[in-house]
């Protein structure tokens, strides 16, 4: 027995060893960090130039084998050509003709919206080089969550059309709730035939424990200033009148979010559409909670033809502990969501 005793004393140390190095590289790495002062990074991807990169290379793999070494070299020719031109004109001071820029944004919202930080970075980027003619398409995604995460969010896209800057929304798969509070900010609206629109309502729940803990002769003291400072409690007796200042505060904010979309939308007949209810893209045209039936993909490709495309995201830098409990945050809001879709549709 004593050898498994040595064993398990040198993993031990070799644990203890590794340990150390990690617990010194993260130091290391958090305090370079906090010297560069940046928070995030912010990436720009020129779409345009990876779909002509796409379409050179689907052409290219159908040609026959003999015609491929001929397209090679025509090509090199080609692009030689264009480089030669492009350092004479800069060498004589020409510049290039400009055409308008399409900013592309990705929002997928989660309960909280925390994603709104970035979206913060990215519209402030995009309004310190926008120019007049740009645009911004935003790609959304959200079934809802916290009002004033959904709000500050819509007050960032609003920012964009304070400036001038038209802004279009596409949902591909749901923009419910705070979902379509950020949708209905922009000019236009397109979504997907089976994508999940509206749900222009407010909902709150949760369990009350006081029978449970009467029952096990458990007190629990609350004690506040204010008559309506806590109207609802997870713990204590809830009375009638808590309840009621409670639906009072819930039709209030329902309210709120109703006049919101009607200042946005003038044309929709928001008592018609403000039930809680959603509806299918399909669904949701004909109502006029949006303008077009397409795909992300497609408006994108449409944009190509005639303008520069560039997609934008800023990443937040992470410590170690944020991306463990990020992406446990993560998978519930997935899981959430998920629930949430199979509660409210049959599945297909």
């Amino acid at each position: 027995m004593e050898w498994i005793y040595q064993y398990g004393l040198f993993l031990a140390k070799i644990a203890t060893f590794a340990i150390a190095i990690a617990a010194i590289a993260l130091l290391i790495i958090s305090a370079t960090q906090r010297k560069s002062g940046r928070r995030g990074e912010l990436t720009l991807t020129d779409l345009s130039e990876q779909y002509r990169n796409m379409q050179e290379e689907m052409a290219f793999a159908r040609l026959p084998p003999a015609e491929q070494k001929l397209w090679n070299k025509e090509q090199k020719k080609k692009d030689k050509a264009e480089a030669k031109k492009a350092k004479l004109a800069a060498k004589n001071g020409e510049k290039k003709t400009e055409k308008s820029c399409v900013y592309v944004l990705g929002f997928k919202g989660s309960i909280d919206a925390h994603e709104v930080e970035a979206l913060r970075e990215e519209v402030t980027a995009i309004l310190a080089i926008a120019k007049a003619g740009d645009e911004v398409l935003l790609k959304l995604e959200s079934p809802g969550g916290m009002v004033h995460g959904y709000g500050l969010a819509a007050s960032q896209l609003d920012r964009l059309r304070k400036k001038g800057i038209r802004l279009t929304a596409i949902v591909d798969k749901v923009a419910a709730s705070g979902g379509y509070m950020m949708a209905c900010v922009a000019d236009r609206i397109v979504a997907a035939p089976f994508a999940v629109i509206g749900s222009i309502g407010v909902v709150a729940q949760l369990p009350n424990f006081h029978r449970l803990l009467k029952k096990n002769d458990i007190d629990v003291e609350l004690h506040t200033a204010g008559e309506f400072k806590r109207t609802l409690t997870l713990f204590g007796e809830n009375t009638d009148q808590g309840r009621e200042k409670f639906r009072e505060e819930l039709n209030k904010t329902h309210q709120l979010f109703k006049d919101f979309v009607r200042e946005q939308r003038p044309s929709l007949d928001i008592d018609q559409v403000a039930t809680g209810e959603h509806w299918f893209g399909i669904q949701a045209k004909e109502k006029g909670l949006i303008d077009d039936i397409g795909t992300s993909d497609d408006l994108v490709i449409d944009y190509i033809q005639h303008s520069d495309v560039i997609s934008v995201c800023y990443a937040q830098r992470k410590r170690l502990v944020d991306r463990v409990t990020g992406s446990v945050a993560e998978s519930t809001d997935r899981l959430l969501l998920r629930w949430w879709q199979r509660g409210q549709k049959p599945l297909v």
